[in-house]
Parts: structure tokens; sequence; C-alpha cells
């Protein structure tokens, strides 16, 4: 079985790969958007819980007032998992975009 970082990292890569969201294209994202999108698959993992130990369903289609994107670019899954790891690559995007920030603010 993968661990939750191996997961998240396939799917980072597959956001890269498939996506087309480069680094370059993460860098055009300065006002948090990545870890606000990144929190809405996390909230949405996180209320599937809540509802399956409630015997209840979530809808999918169900999007946060504050998701940052673009409505076509909600696509939550009705896998926990599958919705974590999308929230995990997003956070790894968002910390490599902050890092690559920071180094060229540094660099000479």
């Amino acid at each position: 079985m993968k661990t939750g970082a191996e997961i998240i990292a396939e799917e980072r890569q597959r956001q890269i790969a498939v996506e087309g969201w480069t680094a370059e294209h993460d860098d055009t994202h300065e006002g948090g958007e990545l870890a606000l999108a990144a929190l809405g698959y996390c909230f949405h993992a996180a209320m599937q819980t809540t509802a399956e130990d409630e015997g209840m369903g979530v809808e999918t289609d169900y999007r946060p007032d504050w998701w940052p994107f673009e409505r076509r670019l909600w696509k939550p899954s009705a896998s926990r998992v599958r919705n974590l790891a999308i929230a995990g690559a997003l956070i790894a995007a968002e910390i490599d975009r902050l890092q690559r920030a920071e180094k060229s603010e540094v660099a000479p």
C-alpha cells in the first residue's frame, strides 16, 4: 500500500503532466489561491467524513464560495483519499511557489 506522501507526490506529478499546472503557472498565483484551493478539497474531504458518519452523502457539485478558480476547475471526487491527495498536492505546489519566490527575493 502506498503512503499518503507517495499518493500526494503522484497527484502533484499528474497535475503537472496532465493538467499543465507547472511551476511557471503556479508562480502566477501570488494571492494564496493554491492554498485556498487545497483548503477547498480538504474541507470537502472533511465534510464527506462527517456526512458518512451521519449516514448522509455530500454533493460533489458543492463548491465553497471562496473557491479561488473558475467553477470548471472544481473537480472533487467521491473518494476522501483522492480529495486529500489533491489538497496535499496543491499544498506542495504552494510551498514550492513560496520557496521560489523567497529565493528570487534573496538572489543578487
